[in-house]
C-alpha cells in the first residue's frame, strides 16, 4: 500500500516537480530558438493563423470533459486507500467514453472550420484554402489530445513523473522541430498541421507503452461504463471551468483578429504565447501536487496545508524572476528574440503581460487543491463570473488602447483569478486558511514590484527595482517556512540528485 504520507513527502514532491519542469523546459528552449525561423518561414499572416491553430489545440484539451484530472484524483484516492485493483475498470471506462466523445467533437470542428476561416476571422482570401486545409488536419488530432490528457492523468496518479517525462521530452522536441523541417520541403499550413498530428500520435503510443501492464488489465476487464459516471459528474464541472478558462485565455486574440487584423494578432499573440510558456513551472508543480492533495486531504489536513503553502512559495519563487525580467525589459527581450519590428509592435504588451503571468501561475496551486477535494464546481462558477466581467472589459480596452489595453485586461483578470482561488481554497477547506494567509506578505511585495516595472523608463532603474523586489520577496518567503522546512531545503540544495532519483515512480 502506498501510504498518503509517503506520497506527500518533500523529496517526492521536489522530484516530481523537477521532472515535470524538465519535460516542459527542454522543448520550450527549442521552441524559443525556432520561433524566429518559423515566423520567417510562414510570414506574419500565416504565423498569426499558426498561433490561432495552437489556441485550437488548447481548446481541444477541454473535450475530455474533465475526466483526465478527475481520473488522477480518483486513482490517487484509491491508491492511497489500498484499492489499486479498481484501477483497470475505472481507466477502461474512462478511455472508452473519451474516445467516443472526442471523435464526435472532432467531426463537429471539421465541419465548422470553413465558417470560422471565411466569416469568423479576417483571413485574406489567398490564404483561406491553406487555412481551411490546415485547421481541418489539426481537428483530426482532437481524439489524440484528449486521450493523451487522460493517459497522463493515470501516470500522474501513480506519480510516475520520471518515466513519463523521459519519453515525453523527445516527442515534445519534435512538436517544434517538425514544422520547421516540414516547411523546408512543403510550404503549406497543412504540412505543418500534419507534423503536429504525427507528434501527438507518437505521444499516445509512448504513454500506452509505459502503461502496458495496466493496458493488459484493461483489455481483460469487462467494460463497465457506470464507473465513469462519478468522473463525469466532477469532470463536467471541470469541463465547464476549462471551457471558460480557455475562452478567457484566448478570447482576446480572437477579438483582435475580428476587430483589428492578423498582423495585430501576431504582435499580441506572440508575446502572450511567450509568457504562457512560463506555465511549464506551475503546471509542473500542480501536476505533482494534485495526486498528493487527493491522497492526503481527507486524513492529513496539516500536511495538506503545508503542501499548499510550500507549493505557493515555490511557484512564486520560480516565476518571479521571469516576471521581473519581462516586466522590466520586455521590449529588449522581444527585440533580441524576434527583431526591432516585433519589439516596436509588441514590446509594451510583453511588459504588461509579464506582470499578469506571475498571478496566473500562482493560481495553479489553490486550483489543484480545489480539484483534489472534489469541488471544481466552485472554480467553474468563479470562472463564469470572471468571463462576464473580463470579456466586455477586454473589448472596451482593446478599442480604447489597442493591444496594450487587451494586455492590461488580461493582467487584471489574472490577479483576480489568483487571489480569488486562494480565498476559495480557504473557504472550502478551512485547514489551509492560515497557510494561504502566510502567502500574502511575499505575494504583496512581489506584486508591487511587478506592477511598477512597466512604467519605469530605462533598464538601470528597472534592474534596481527588480533586484530589490526579488530580495524582499526572498526574505519574506523564508520567514514563512517552518524550521524543519528550512532544514529540508538546505538538504535538498546540498544533494539535489537524491531528489531526482526519488521520482522514478513505480
Amino acid at each position: 500500500m502506498d501510504h498518503p504520507e509517503t506520497r506527500t513527502r518533500a523529496r517526492m514532491m521536489v522530484a516530481g516537480i523537477a521532472w515535470n519542469a524538465a519535460g516542459r523546459g527542454l522543448p520550450l528552449l527549442l521552441a524559443l530558438l525556432l520561433t524566429p525561423i518559423l515566423v520567417h518561414q510562414l510570414g506574419l499572416d500565416r504565423w498569426g493563423l499558426f498561433t490561432l491553430a495552437l489556441a485550437m489545440v488548447g481548446v481541444f484539451g477541454v473535450f475530455d470533459l474533465g475526466v483526465g484530472q478527475a481520473l488522477t484524483r480518483a486513482l490517487s484516492e484509491r491508491i492511497g486507500a489500498g484499492r489499486e485493483e479498481e484501477a483497470a475498470g475505472l481507466v477502461g471506462a474512462a478511455l472508452a467514453v473519451l474516445a467516443a466523445i472526442s471523435l464526435v467533437m472532432a467531426l463537429g470542428l471539421w465541419l465548422g472550420i470553413p465558417w470560422l476561416v471565411e466569416r469568423g476571422l479576417r483571413v485574406p482570401p489567398a490564404l483561406q484554402p491553406q487555412a481551411v486545409a490546415g485547421l481541418r488536419v489539426l481537428a483530426a488530432a482532437a481524439p489524440l489530445i484528449v486521450l493523451n490528457a487522460a493517459l497522463w492523468g493515470v501516470l500522474a496518479a501513480y506519480q510516475r513523473f520520471r518515466a513519463a517525462n523521459l519519453v515525453t521530452i523527445p516527442v515534445n522536441l519534435f512538436y517544434y522541430l517538425g514544422p520547421v523541417l516540414v516547411l523546408l520541403v512543403w510550404d503549406s499550413l497543412a504540412a505543418v498541421m500534419l507534423a503536429l498530428v504525427a507528434v501527438r500520435l507518437a505521444n499516445t503510443l509512448s504513454y500506452l507503452l509505459l502503461l502496458r501492464r495496466l493496458v493488459r488489465q484493461v483489455l481483460t476487464t469487462p467494460l463497465r461504463l457506470r464507473l465513469v459516471l462519478p468522473l463525469l459528474r466532477i469532470g463536467g464541472w471541470m469541463t465547464f471551468s476549462g471551457l471558460l478558462t480557455q475562452a478567457l485565455l484566448y478570447a482576446d486574440r480572437f477579438l483582435i483578429g475580428a476587430l483589428l487584423s492578423l498582423t495585430a494578432v501576431a504582435y499580441y499573440a506572440t508575446p502572450l504565447d511567450l509568457v504562457m510558456r512560463v506555465w511549464m513551472l506551475p503546471v509542473a508543480v500542480a501536476q505533482t501536487l494534485l495526486p498528493a492533495f487527493a491522497s492526503a486531504y481527507a486524513t492529513m489536513p496539516r500536511q495538506t496545508a503545508s503542501l499548499l503553502r510550500r507549493g505557493g512559495l515555490m511557484v512564486m519563487g520560480l516565476v518571479l524572476p521571469v516576471g521581473l525580467l519581462l516586466a522590466g525589459g520586455g521590449q529588449q527581450v522581444l527585440g533580441l528574440w524576434l527583431g526591432a519590428e516585433f519589439a516596436a509592435g509588441g514590446g509594451q504588451v510583453l511588459r504588461i503581460l509579464g506582470v499578469g503571468i506571475f498571478f496566473s501561475c500562482l493560481a495553479f496551486v489553490p486550483a489543484a487543491l480545489i480539484d483534489a477535494i472534489g469541488r471544481p464546481d466552485a472554480t467553474a462558477r468563479f470562472a463564469l463570473l470572471q468571463a462576464l466581467l473580463y470579456l466586455p472589459l477586454a473589448a472596451l480596452l482593446l478599442l480604447w488602447l489597442g493591444i496594450e489595453g487587451a494586455a492590461i485586461a488580461w493582467t487584471v483578470r489574472c490577479a483576480v483569478d489568483a487571489l480569488g482561488k486562494l480565498w476559495l481554497a480557504g473557504r472550502l477547506y478551512p485547514a489551509v486558511q492560515e497557510a494561504a494567509a502566510r502567502l500574502l506578505p511575499p505575494l504583496a511585495l512581489a506584486a508591487g514590484a511587478l506592477a511598477l516595472l512597466p512604467a519605469v523608463p530605462g533598464l538601470a532603474p528597472a534592474a534596481l527595482l527588480g533586484l530589490a523586489g526579488l530580495a524582499g520577496f526572498g526574505l519574506l518567503a523564508l520567514r514563512s517556512l517552518e524550521p524543519e522546512e528550512k532544514a529540508r531545503l538546505r538538504g535538498l540544495l546540498r544533494h539535489p540528485g537524491g531528489a531526482l532519483r526519488a521520482g522514478s515512480g513505480v
